[in-house]
């Protein structure tokens, strides 16, 4: 597309490309008897693809954090993990919906509440071990005991006998400085092996999007033996265990991860790709150059400087994306603590000149945080759109007239010329508006994820991609000490609704239960600035199939294939 979408195509289109949940998952996949019998639409055509070379390289933007997928949060971190694990349920390539994954199929109680999925007795990992339903069973375990799975609340706030189990952790740890045992789990909580292919999970309420959950990296499965031999290194490539369509060959940290097909996945003769090659290029003018080229067949973002050139090639695309930029504020910091101040600072943000004169890709310039999401009736509150007289008041109110005793403050984001940019353009509308000093400190992702987490900010760039198509994605971070909160931030009327949204079976009311809490954060409290919803643009080689636009640009590995180009 060579021209910036207008706000209302952007909107028609989100909506349109929302995927629709089913209110009754069977997990057939399909009209015969074959589980997978729907995969034959994405199979070639002819055999045209085995003449070309069969090796991907693309781009994932940054060094990630971590392979562990109980402590993965960042996109990098899981787009490798599409290739490398393999959960109960996986995603179809182009409309998302729940597929057939290590469970060739499963059913749902009349209530909504329990679901029995039998696993493929010829599931494997990767150094050949039989995969069975204790393997999840554990997995779960190790992520709501590892003190730094920041999803770990995905489990046990939705899983009978989580919070219970949550608790005893908690305690056990303070009196013995160990975890709660796998032993106590298992008697607790209702994620159960029923026997070495069946694998039943009893929910605390019906979860609409619970198949969606199950797809999540902190969700997958991770081989015991390896991971209790070595914690701290099982991650190598020496020592890598997975279950997914490929395997980690080698880790060359600030340099290249390299995947090959895993010969022991349960369906490895529909793996096409004979290797991937993910480069971690922070810098997006070196990725694009390298895509023109052709040392890289897909790069997932095009800088800003390099649009109007890429927007005229036909290797560009962009497409709307569940994603949302924002500030956080780090409110136990004394200066940040202040209601008034993080509204002033909100305030004095003029996001359509972010989006315009900035990023200008055609993101949509957001005073919320949530995208709409139609299916789950969510629209977003309006927020407050930027006032600068408003936010001068407001700033004096809070003792600082002019900026007079405000201390400098600092914008901290991870190494990117894009943050960079919007970084400074935020510095220049507070220093004009407010009077107050900025200064502006980056760091590689890795070491910015860290910082984030341990609190070590005043104002962090963030941004959030939906994990499943409902607004409780991106609204049930900011519950009380949840692993993605890291603003320091605290409201029991929030808590409550997101709660009560959690366990409302009527979607309107949900709805207005969310909306109400997003108000609370956007337009009472300020412990975010969001900043606009993103769309998803890229660049990728016309002879690269398998790959389809989706609201979160999720392109499974397995379905990748190159045919010969004309």
């Amino acid at each position: 597309m060579t021209t910036r979408l207008s706000l209302l195509v952007l909107l028609v289109a989100f909506a349109a490309w929302i995927p629709v949940l089913a209110d009754e998952p069977s997990g057939d996949g399909a009209s015969d008897a074959s589980p997978d019998a729907w995969k034959r639409e994405y199979e070639p055509m002819d055999d045209s693809w085995k003449t070309v070379k069969q090796e991907l390289i693309f781009n994932t933007g940054s060094e990630p954090e971590t392979l562990d997928p109980a402590r993965m949060t960042g996109v990098p971190e899981h787009r490798i993990q599409l290739a490398l694990t393999e959960g109960l349920v996986t995603a179809d390539p182009e409309t998302l919906e729940a597929r057939p994954g290590v469970a060739e199929r499963w059913e749902v109680s009349d209530d909504g509440k329990v679901y029995t999925f039998h696993l493929r007795k010829d599931a494997k990992w990767s150094n050949g071990d039989p995969l069975r339903a204790e393997d999840f069973s554990w997995s779960w375990y190790r992520v709501v005991t590892h003190s730094d799975a920041d999803y770990a609340f995905l489990i046990y706030d939705t899983i009978e006998g989580g919070p219970a189990f949550r608790k005893h952790h908690i305690e056990t740890s303070k009196s013995t400085g160990k975890s709660a045992s796998y032993e106590d789990w298992k008697k607790m909580v209702k994620a159960e092996a029923i026997d070495p292919h069946t694998f039943r999970v009893t929910l605390i309420n019906p979860t609409a999007y619970f198949l969606d959950l199950t797809m999540m990296g902190a969700l997958q499965p991770v081989h015991r033996k390896t991971v209790e031999a070595d914690p701290d290194r099982w991650t190598q490539s020496e020592t890598w265990v997975g279950n997914g369509p490929f395997t980690l060959q080698e880790w060359s940290p600030r340099d290249k991860i390299v995947m090959v097909p895993n010969k022991h996945y349960w369906d490895a003769d529909f793996v096409k790709l004979k290797k991937i090659t993910a480069l971690p290029l922070e810098d997006q003018d070196v990725a694009y150059k390298k895509f023109i080229n052709g040392e890289v067949h897909w790069i997932t973002a095009v800088a800003t400087a390099k649009l109007d050139d890429a927007r005229k090639r036909p290797e560009y695309y962009v497409m709307p994306y569940l994603g949302s930029y924002f500030y956080r504020f780090n409110v136990t910091r004394e200066h940040l603590n202040k209601k008034k101040v993080r509204k002033a600072l909100s305030l004095a943000v003029n996001r359509k000149s972010i989006t315009n004169d900035v990023t200008k890709a055609g993101h949509i310039p957001a005073t919320y945080f949530c995208p709409p999401i139609e299916q789950a009736h969510y629209t977003p509150p309006k927020g407050y759109a930027y006032d600068p007289d408003k936010a001068r008041k407001l700033f004096a109110e809070a003792g600082y007239p002019g900026g007079k005793g405000f201390p400098k403050l600092t914008i901290f984001y991870n190494s990117n010329d894009d943050h960079k940019k919007v970084a400074e353009a935020i510095a220049q509308m507070w220093r004009e508006t407010l009077g107050i000093q900025v200064a502006l400190q980056n760091s590689e992702w890795k070491v910015y994820l860290d910082e984030v987490d341990n609190m070590n900010y005043q104002v962090a760039r963030a941004g959030w991609i939906g994990d499943f198509a409902d607004p409780m994605t991106f609204l049930d971070m900011w519950l009380t000490n949840g692993g993605n909160n890291n603003t320091g931030w605290s409201n029991k009327r929030y808590d409550e609704l997101i709660y009560k949204a959690r366990a409302e079976l009527d979607m309107k009311k949900r709805a207005q239960l969310l909306l109400e809490a997003e108000k609370i954060v956007v337009e009472d409290e300020f412990p975010i600035l969001p900043l606009y919803i993103y769309v998803n643009q890229g660049m990728k080689v016309d002879g690269l199939q398998g790959w389809y636009e989706n609201v979160r640009d999720r392109h499974p590995f397995q379905y990748l294939y190159f045919e010969p180009e004309e």
